[in-house]
């Protein structure tokens, strides 16, 4: 039988007995009961951590730091990327637009990869989409490299060719400084034999005979001999376009496929073929058609030295 309880109450100065209400008897049983459920739960799980197997334990680690190495990799994978970004610019705005190559477009060097799904062998595990993830992105990453790494390749070989046809370019007069004075440039004149007006198609530079001629660039003799009109004349090959020619000359000093280096020996001054005193004719082609010689002097004169040598140009008349 259960016991009776009693309050004091103040007001009557007696005992009163207590009485419970129903709704508070089912709400204490209820959250009695829940009481005790939590208490289960949370005990449960304290006791499964006790009882865990040192093999469990042993894979909750491993996954955990698996996990922080994760976000190392996916971090270096962020700074390597942000680095290949700076690169791809460079390439684009530096380095392809120095050597005149047209740049890479972004959609070739960002191109995803089609076809079937190369990530389907990664599905089905705990963490699939981490290992998905990152899979793609060092898929993407190595792609751009590949991509670079290549265009690389082409700017070497473009730096070499630069270098080759920097020195292949007739960049010098064919006659030291100082031993000639300028007959005649690069215009419309009368021919002081032939007596019409004919275009002068190079630079005629008058100088004692013998004076020694010298190649303006890299290239090969494509022709050593004796013509009607230029006499003893040399024609060089340069390549890319490029082509001069030495007429009038007394002597050669080089013949037909011989190979030569911008200031080798080539001939010396002479006055032969249709000509009217020792002078060197000297022609600049550029595609197969003459172009103006003095624009191509600039690995030799000052400004100074070029603005005389344009007006005397100007100035002068024919030898040939």
């Amino acid at each position: 039988m259960a016991k009776v309880k009693y309050y004091y109450d103040e007001d009557t100065l007696s005992y009163r007995k207590i009485t419970v209400k129903k709704g508070d008897y089912y709400r204490k049983i209820l959250f009695s009961f829940l009481g005790v459920i939590l208490i289960a739960f949370f005990g449960f799980i304290g006791f499964s951590q006790i009882i865990m197997s040192p093999n469990e334990r042993a894979q909750e680690r491993e996954l955990e730091n698996l996990k922080f190495h994760y976000e190392l990799l996916n971090k270096r994978m962020e700074e390597s990327s942000m680095i290949l970004s700076q690169l791809q610019e460079r390439d684009n705005n530096i380095y392809r637009s120095y050597f005149e190559a047209n740049p890479i477009p972004e959609e070739q060097r960002k191109a995803g990869f089609g076809g079937v799904n190369r990530y389907k062998n990664l599905q089905g595990f705990e963490n699939s989409d981490l290992i998905t993830e990152l899979t793609k992105e060092v898929d993407v990453l190595s792609k751009q490299m590949v991509v670079q790494s290549k265009s690389l390749d082409e700017i070497v070989a473009l730096a070499k060719e630069k270098k080759e046809m920097l020195a292949s370019i007739p960049a010098i007069i064919p006659i030291k400084k100082g031993d000639f004075y300028v007959a005649s440039g690069y215009k419309m004149r009368m021919h002081p034999i032939l007596k019409i007006n004919k275009f002068h198609k190079g630079m005629d530079f008058t100088a004692p005979k013998g004076t020694p001629i010298y190649a303006s660039g890299d290239g090969t003799v494509s022709l050593a001999q004796r013509s009607t009109t230029f006499g003893k004349v040399v024609f060089i090959e340069h390549g890319y376009g490029y082509k001069t020619v030495y007429a009038h000359m007394s002597k050669m000093a080089v013949k037909r496929r011989d190979k030569v280096k911008r200031g080798d020996l080539i001939g010396y001054v002479g006055n032969t073929g249709l000509s009217v005193a020792p002078h060197l004719h000297y022609e600049v082609h550029k595609d197969g058609r003459a172009v103006n010689p003095i624009n191509f002097y600039y690995g030799d004169l000052s400004l100074d030295e070029f603005a005389t040598l344009q007006r005397t140009s100007e100035e002068s008349e024919s030898y040939d």
